[in-house]
């Protein structure tokens, strides 16, 4: 069967579906461009995207691009809306993305879809990383075998990405055909009897119902009354006494059988190339127990250089002193005095809380060229395959705090920003390991900005003064991670992730993220900054700041042992971190700061309470009364941390 007809009116309606993390959102972005909305699907934290593409014969359609799944027998959320999409949207085609590395884990999605039957396109991407692995993949004879169009595609690289366009004005369901054993395959037919005739894909939902898919019933509850409900239920459960195994392993292990047989006829691995031998190698070292903390260490000790030395020690610096402190601040003051005679707003501009001598100055001269540096270094790890790496590399010590490998991914993306990291704890798999995560990114994963600054300011003392602030925010991690395992309840779940191969990175890719990153900060940062001058402008004229120094001082000054001048970067810090640590940055450069001071502040500030964008982030995704819980907690430990950092240093005459 080949899809024609529209969806409704002339307006086509295609889905794309696939793994996690096979390029879905790239082809995603090629074929909508800018024109695409977001929003969460009813009843779910789960984002969906929409959007409208252009097809060859002159028409356009809309594209829906659903979450990742590996099975469409719901284990998680993401893949409950994906499996909801496919059985409750009218589609014209399925798009469904399949990682060429990995045929195995794509055509076991892709023979559901044919269950449900639904017209497919195949898409191969990454075929080139297929290639390099010495994957060969007989394009004919796997179309012949699955009944449907095959498309290799290199998404990144828009190779092969137009010829989908044609392919989906042509799609025809596939004809994989699974055999299940004879008593399932009556009932199954049995099941279909009972289910609505008008109702779409009756065999993968009766094999969803065999399976023991319990989020499947309150999508049939709508439709179908409680007494056949309950019929079936009695035909699944008496099928389930006949077998020693459950149904839903049965069924998977014929899936995979079928699977296993299409790849058998047109897959050959053939011997890995010699020029791929350095990438192997080092792939194999970077997971390894004793040589992969080696080059974990290397690739921090480059970050350190890269980002703390010449980014913050040259760039930032010669922005700062040169280019802003020479010229563009005392040019700009002198215009301001000379034009506006009114000294409140002469102030507001150019003055110690000034709009272009504080918010401007901070934002452009010290931290852009800090978080742009980062950015570049972010993008090398992405795109050379090392991340999933590290994921295996802590996986072990993970596992003693109730989590596994896989969290060190949002926590990792927390390290560019907080706020996205909290959104993409959805990837793991217990609400346990959520609450967790969503906590250790709050207390102690410093976004990419206020980590451009600290290294920034660390870089000039010493790596010994990192390497202690280091020290104590991963101890503090570990400990309040290790402590939430045995107060949040609920299980762990196993630890399943795919490792790319690495490779060398693409500058073209490093250069386009580096400036989705900028343009980002440029365009949610800097206006924060701005407010967050403000309200240390008006605060520090109604004499508030200079109230809550008072009541701060004998915290700020006594226990931590900091100039009254570092208050206002702690109340600025709630707005947002970056903002905080500038300012104690700034207070660096003029002196106020001495070398444990800093990293005492910077602790403090580390551990500090979540910056406000982050916290709405936090209720939206756990709750109301989880974030507040959180950010209770978080504040007085921070001080806490600090304090004893303090007295410890001191105690021990550290110098940095």
């Amino acid at each position: 069967m080949t899809s024609g007809k529209p969806s409704q009116q002339g307006k086509r309606r295609f889905i794309l579906v696939g793994n996690p993390n096979v390029g879905k959102s790239v082809i995603f972005g090629l074929f909508t461009g800018r024109y695409a909305t977001v929003s969460n699907y009813p009843g779910t934290t789960v984002e969906v995207s929409r959007g409208l593409m252009g097809l060859p014969d002159g028409g356009e359609a809309e594209l829906i691009d659903s979450p990742g799944v590996n099975t469409l027998i719901p284990t998680s959320e993401d893949e409950r809306v994906t499996r909801d999409i496919l059985l409750s949207t009218k589609a014209d085609a399925i798009l469904n993305v399949i990682d060429a590395k990995n045929l195995k884990r794509g055509l076991f999605v892709t023979l559901q879809l044919a269950e449900m039957g639904l017209p497919v396109v195949v898409a191969l991407n990454m075929y080139d990383e297929a290639g390099e692995r010495g994957i060969e993949i007989d394009l004919k004879r796997l179309s012949e075998l699955i009944q449907t169009h095959v498309q290799p595609t290199i998404a990144t690289q828009k190779w092969g990405v137009d010829k989908l366009k044609e392919l989906l004005l042509q799609a025809r369901m596939p004809s994989i055909a699974v055999i299940y054993p004879p008593e399932i395959e009556r009932a199954v037919r049995t099941i279909e009897k009972i289910l609505p005739e008008e109702m779409k894909a009756k065999r993968a939902v009766a094999l969803m119902l065999l399976s023991g898919d319990e989020t499947i019933e309150g999508f049939i509850k709508k439709i179908l009354p409680d007494k056949e409900l309950d019929r079936i239920k009695a035909i699944a459960t008496g099928l389930e006494a006949r077998y020693s195994e459950p149904l839903g392993y049965i069924i998977n292990r014929e899936r995979l059988k079928t699977v296993e047989r299409i790849i058998r006829e047109c897959v050959h691995i053939k011997e890995r190339r010699v020029g791929g031998l350095a990438g192997e190698v080092l792939g194999r070292y970077s997971i390894h127990p004793f040589w992969g903390l080696f080059i974990l260490a290397g690739v921090l000790f480059a970050m350190y250089e890269f980002v703390g030395v010449v980014g913050a020690g040259m760039v930032a610096d010669f922005i700062e002193e040169t280019i802003f402190g020479s010229y563009l601040n005392p040019w700009a003051t002198r215009v301001v005095e000379a034009l506006i005679p009114y000294e409140p707003l002469q102030a507001f501009l150019v003055g110690d809380y000034g709009i272009i001598t504080m918010a401007l100055t901070y934002a452009i001269a010290i931290v852009l060229p800090i978080v742009g540096f980062f950015f570049i270094f972010f993008g090398v790890l992405e795109d050379s395959g090392y991340l999933p790496r590290l994921a295996i590399m802590v996986d072990r010590v993970f596992k003693l705090i109730g989590l596994n490998g896989k969290a060190v991914l949002p926590m990792v993306l927390g390290l560019g920003c907080d706020t996205m990291a909290t959104m993409t704890t959805r990837i793991l798999s217990t609400r346990k390991e959520r609450i967790i995560v969503t906590l250790l990114l709050a207390l102690g994963v410093p976004c990419s900005a206020q980590l451009g600054v600290i290294l920034g300011m660390l870089g000039a003392l010493s790596l010994k003064a990192t390497v202690v602030w280091a020290g104590v925010v991963v101890a503090v991690l570990f400990l309040v991670a290790f402590l939430s395992s045995k107060v949040v309840p609920g299980d762990t779940s196993d630890f399943i992730l795919e490792i790319p191969p690495i490779r060398v990175p693409q500058l073209s890719n490093i250069a386009l993220k580096t400036l989705v990153r900028v343009e980002w900060y440029l365009k949610e940062a800097v206006p924060l900054f701005i407010l967050g001058t403000m309200v240390l402008f008006f605060m520090d004229r109604t004499g508030l700041l200079t109230l809550l120094e008072f009541y701060a001082e004998p915290v700020i000054t006594g226990f931590l042992n900091l100039p009254a001048e570092t208050t206002a970067a702690f109340i600025v810090g709630f707005l947002r971190r970056d903002y905080g640590a500038a300012g104690l940055y700034a207070l660096q450069k003029e002196g106020v700061l001495e070398p444990v001071q800093v990293v005492v502040s910077l602790v403090t500030l580390t551990l500090f309470v979540p910056c406000i964008a982050n916290f709405f982030m936090i209720i939206k995704e756990r709750g109301l009364k989880i974030a507040i819980y959180m950010a209770l907690f978080i504040f007085p430990f921070a001080i806490l941390v600090g304090g004893v950092t303090n007295m410890v240093l001191r105690a021990l005459g550290v110098q940095f």
